[in-house]
């Protein structure tokens, strides 16, 4: 899960976290500010990401699969622990739930007011 906010951070492209990337919509190259990369593979319902990060010398993944209005998440941590977690669309609401690298449960519940 913390790994998905960072990657949505990234493609957001908030002032902290820059990024430029480069590439077609199928597959990007990306680069932050601080030296992190990462790479964006897009195939039909799939995506994968490998990351790099620059200052630890680490490196991660997480693969993306959305069947209906669910997306399953997996992946491995720079530390390399896996984890595991599905986001389920009902309207304008998320349902997150998964297990993080460190095998803690996590749920949180997303709308237009925020999440809990």
């Amino acid at each position: 899960m913390r790994r998905l906010a960072t990657l949505l951070g990234l493609i957001t492209l908030s002032p902290a976290a820059f990024a430029g990337c480069f590439g077609s919509g199928s597959f990007q190259t990306c680069t932050d500010n601080s030296g992190n990369s990462y790479n964006v593979q897009r195939f039909g319902n799939t995506t994968n990401v490998q990351g790099f990060n620059a200052g630890t010398g680490s490196s991660w993944n997480q693969h993306s699969t959305t069947i209906g209005n669910t997306t399953f998440h997996n992946g491995t941590s720079a530390d390399g622990n896996s984890w595991s977690g599905s986001s389920q669309r009902i309207g304008d609401t998320v349902i997150n739930n998964g297990m993080d690298s460190h095998g803690n449960p996590y749920h949180s519940t997303c709308n237009s007011y925020g999440c809990y």
